[in-house]
């Protein structure tokens, strides 16, 4: 049945494969970011790996900051991008979880919002951290569903959207450095 966009049976079914073969839900993804002068990037996604066969695709992601931040303002700034991230991956969830509930989504929409102190960014104080110390989101989601089955949906994705778990939980960054 589709439900929100999202062919219930086969969510279902790979659920139920993952289940039975948890290397078929093993998943990863990487990006390349390339500086295009100033404070200009480009991003560009070319493939992602399922239970280890190579899926290609290619996206390009621009990113740039405002004129006030000395970028020229033709793109999300970074930090927009990972509320954006965030926000993406978090709607993905209250559809699927929705769809599978049987509830149908009118509309939804997740407002984020964060503030950072750049005297962290900028060095000037170690004891001021360089980024978000919380991220605020209201979501704000109609349908034909109650109140205790919008609420279960929303404990759902706090539970289990991998990018706001990302978010709220430190991983490990393993960097390394080439240079010429």
């Amino acid at each position: 049945m589709l439900i929100n966009g999202i062919e219930t049976e086969n969510l279902e079914a790979f659920a139920q494969s993952v289940s039975q073969n948890p290397q078929a839900g093993q998943v990863s993804f990487a990006v390349e970011t390339d500086w295009k002068g100033g404070c200009k990037s480009t991003t560009s996604v070319h493939e992602w790996h399922m239970a280890g066969e190579r899926k290609a695709k290619t996206f390009h992601i621009e990113a740039d900051e405002p004129a006030e931040l000395l970028g020229e303002n033709t793109a999300p700034n970074p930090q927009e991008l990972l509320l954006a991230a965030i926000n993406a991956c978090m709607t993905v969830g209250y559809v699927a979880t929705a769809a599978m509930m049987g509830v149908k989504i009118y509309s939804l929409k997740i407002k984020a919002s964060g503030a950072l102190d750049l005297r962290g960014f900028l060095g000037l104080d170690d004891a001021i951290a360089p980024g978000y110390e919380q991220i605020d989101y209201e979501v704000i989601i109609d349908g034909d569903g109650t109140a205790e089955q919008y609420q279960a949906i929303h404990e759902n994705v706090l539970k289990t959207s991998p990018n706001r778990w990302n978010a709220a939980h430190p991983i490990h960054l393993n960097a390394t450095l080439k240079h010429n």
